[in-house]
């Protein structure tokens, strides 16, 4: 049983997915050779065996760390201002928020009035037609940064908890 924070977690999970990148890589290279008919053969080292053993077992230590990180953030309460949510309830909240940030970013860099340039295969001399926003951009603006700093505000705690608490893992 070890103890790990979900910050320590994740750089060793990337650890080990760079050993199975490596092992992968070694098999492809080496599991197979080329040689003309009449040269004597360059046989590169390999041992299915040792190599497919080897991806076994780092495969087995990503599976139970995910599965710890996973159950960490489905049950660990975190504190973001006056609410208490679980990790996961955090992570999916800020993936929301930063697609409605999106929206409100578009629409606050919307001019109250611009000429609609949609209607080009109509005659020259067509009257114009102008594009009005439906909204009160003062708001849209005070809500954009309302969701800006909640996201924020999401973060500092996630990172706060990723940094600082940890849980148990059985590697």
């Amino acid at each position: 049983m070890k103890k790990m924070t979900s910050a320590y977690a994740g750089k060793l999970l990337r650890s080990l997915e760079e050993d199975k990148a490596y092992w992968v890589n070694r098999e492809n290279e080496s599991c197979t050779y080329v040689a003309a008919n009449n040269e004597e053969p360059v046989i590169p080292e390999y041992d299915y065996a040792e190599v497919a053993a080897t991806i076994e077992q780092i495969d087995a230590k990503i599976a139970v760390i995910r599965h710890a990180v996973n159950l960490s953030n489905a049950t660990a309460q975190v504190q973001v201002g006056d609410e208490v949510m679980s990790v996961d309830t955090i992570l999916i909240r800020m993936a929301q928020l930063n697609k409605r940030k999106g929206v409100l970013d578009w629409m606050r860099k919307q001019l109250p009035k611009t000429r609609d340039d949609n209607n080009s295969y109509r005659a020259r001399n067509a009257v114009p037609e102008y594009r009005y926003i439906n909204y009160d951009l003062d708001l849209i603006k005070a809500e954009y940064e309302r969701v800006s700093e909640t996201i924020m505000e999401m973060q500092i705690a996630l990172d706060r908890y990723n940094q600082t608490i940890e849980f148990e893992v059985e590697i």
